[in-house]
């Protein structure tokens, strides 16, 4: 066990929606490692085993079922809300339902999922972390609508901190690049992995336990007078192009 982490959750119940690989999987470790009692939730099941990890089949994007599943739990403390993410779609190139569809994934859901979880929050004085994106705040071309989503996911944690006070914490995880298992499929092989890593301060990507050691904290009682805000995971940020193109121009003629 982690000892920067051991026990914080001892005794409480979180679940992760789409927690079944990369940054979801890595929470869902860090939270067991926290002592909690931890679901996660997607279509299908993880594909390599989450030791202490409870897998429920859930089509999130269905309403119903979303409201079934969680007012069906015995109790709730933590709510990671997790699921998202998006494929290179310029946004010329799809149609509007396609993008649509994004924005309902990356906003709606987790929306839809935290109000189904809020009576047994309330009961439990408990905790919504979301797994926001740097592309919130930045241009993302060919993720605008991923993007947009993670814009309002943000603005939306914050109301929902306000309006659920003081009974239910809601914090953001605005995260940066992280290498997970299908990084590859983002900026290629291990060069490009360590070409992108060189752009980040940190000098690395993140790893998903990091995520989850930051969600762990969000989640516990040594964050009791956090709520409402946004707490940016990416490794100092990118390194401002422009300061590449004047180190390029230097020493001229």
């Amino acid at each position: 066990m982690n000892d920067t982490v051991g026990g914080r959750l001892r005794g409480r119940v979180a679940l992760v929606t789409g927690g079944t690989r990369g940054v979801g999987a890595g929470i869902a470790r860090a939270l067991v490692e926290a002592g909690a009692e931890v679901l996660v939730c997607a279509r299908r099941p993880p594909e390599v085993p989450l030791p202490g990890v409870e897998f429920r089949a859930v089509d999130l994007r269905d309403r119903t079922a979303v409201f079934d599943f969680v007012g069906g739990l015995p109790r709730l403390d933590v709510l990671v809300n997790n699921v998202g993410g998006s494929p290179y779609r310029p946004l010329g190139e799809g149609d509007v339902e396609r993008h649509a569809r994004v924005v309902e994934l990356n906003l709606i859901t987790p929306l839809t999922v935290s109000l189904a979880a809020y009576e047994h929050l309330k009961r439990a004085r408990g905790s919504v972390v979301m797994i926001g994106s740097v592309s919130g705040s930045r241009p993302s071309p060919g993720t605008a609508a991923y993007g947009a989503a993670k814009a309002g996911l943000e603005h939306l944690a914050r109301s929902m901190a306000v309006e659920w006070a003081p009974d239910v914490r809601v914090n953001t995880l605005v995260v940066g690049m992280v290498r997970t298992e299908l990084s590859h499929l983002h900026y290629g092989g291990s060069d490009g992995l360590d070409a992108v890593a060189r752009t980040v301060p940190a000098g690395r990507l993140a790893d998903p336990a990091d995520i989850g050691a930051a969600a762990v904290f969000l989640a516990s009682d040594d964050a009791a007078y956090i709520s409402g805000a946004s707490l940016l995971m990416h490794g100092g940020g990118e390194r401002p192009a422009f300061l590449d193109a004047a180190t390029a121009n230097k020493g001229g003629g």
